[in-house]
């Protein structure tokens, strides 16, 4: 006879509407009975597990479009995104990890071939410094990122996010004693300055000077080698696409600039020296080389030249050779002005022989 009365399957939408209700107590609530308060985590934790189900699926089946599509149209209809963003702090350790997977995939559902989570950030953009903020919860920071790096795929994000005075914290995120939390800062942080090209390239033109500025001090010249090696691999990605061959061009006529990249040369990590050298090139390759960047190539010649007859990644590459051969080439045929001459004596001694 049980099986007469089993209980029918809830929808998508009726556990995204249950787990809202369960949202609103949670955001509210005073100081409930602790019993009462246990059972309502329990069901919001297995509503938060369901809709991790229907949008994954699981051993025995797979995701279902038209339920995936009902959970994100119902979840973004009201404000169950805020709702639980600002209790997650209020879930056990897997409800978090529950909860973080379901917003990441909610950011990539369709419904009618639009991503209705793009609209819904767009009107509720400040849920955005919540999620950057959480960098300074050591409990929070992993789930608050995974978020946000999924969340900044949509354009409208980025833009919010590079444009935010949150930004220019991203440069102590990445320095922050908790190799977890500064290493999952570093990955968010490359992914908007990669992803939405045009956004970065209007970003870096209109914010060149701090940026760089920040960039090279924290960064490039960071005394933490892992943070010196993804700083100059990202440097190396954001100068050589073609959308910045703006913000490139200036970067590369600064005797500042060429001066830490000549220091990274002489790193002692093979991989820094590597990826610096891929930065350096576009020095000596820049057809308009101010005079005092040309006067510090030549009066540093000889021993760049020595520097790079050993430089030799581990396994054979021919085009590393080619761009290597062609940046020797470049430096020894430029011939100083008495400009540059008298700018660059002072670098002579920055560069010491190897």
């Amino acid at each position: 006879m049980k099986g007469l009365f089993k209980s029918k399957p809830r929808t998508p939408v009726e556990i995204v509407r249950q787990s809202r209700d369960l949202l609103i107590y949670f955001d509210s609530e005073t100081e409930p009975r602790e019993s009462k308060r246990e059972d309502k985590m329990a069901e919001l934790s297995k509503n938060i597990r369901e809709m991790k189900t229907i949008l994954y699926g699981n051993s025995e089946s797979e995701p279902v479009a038209e339920a995936c599509a009902q959970l994100t149209q119902e979840f973004f209809k009201e404000n169950t995104l805020r709702l639980l963003i600002r209790c997650l702090p209020k879930l056990n350790l897997e409800a978090r990890k529950d909860a973080t997977q379901v917003v990441a995939n909610l950011q990539r559902q369709q419904v009618n071939s639009k991503l209705i989570a793009s609209d819904y950030l767009e009107a509720n953009l400040d849920l955005m410094d919540i999620l950057l903020l959480g960098y300074e919860d050591t409990d929070m920071a992993l789930h608050y990122s995974a978020m946000l790096k999924e969340c900044i795929r949509h354009q409208i994000v980025a833009r919010y996010v590079l444009e935010s005075p949150h930004m220019k914290m991203f440069f102590d995120y990445i320095q922050l004693p908790n190799f977890d939390i500064a290493a999952d800062a570093a990955a968010t942080f490359k992914e908007l300055m990669t992803r939405h090209k045009s956004t970065v390239a209007e970003f870096l033109s209109k914010n060149y000077d701090w940026f760089f500025g920040e960039y090279n001090s924290k960064l490039l010249e960071s005394q933490n080698y892992i943070t010196r090696r993804h700083a100059i691999k990202l440097l190396g990605d954001i100068l050589l696409d073609r959308s910045n061959s703006a913000v490139m061009t200036r970067y590369v006529s600064s005797r500042d600039n060429l001066r830490i990249l000549m220091n990274l040369l002489r790193d002692s990590s093979k991989t820094i020296q590597l990826d610096a050298f891929h930065v350096f090139k576009l020095f000596p390759a820049n057809e308009h080389k101010p005079p005092d960047i040309v006067g510090i190539l030549v009066a540093n010649r000889e021993k760049l030249i020595r520097l790079f007859a050993d430089l030799k990644p581990d396994k054979e590459d021919e085009q590393f050779e080619a761009d290597k051969g062609q940046v020797v080439k470049e430096i020894a045929s430029l011939e100083p002005s008495s400009s540059a001459s008298s700018s660059s004596s002072g670098e002579r001694s920055r560069f010491p022989g190897t």
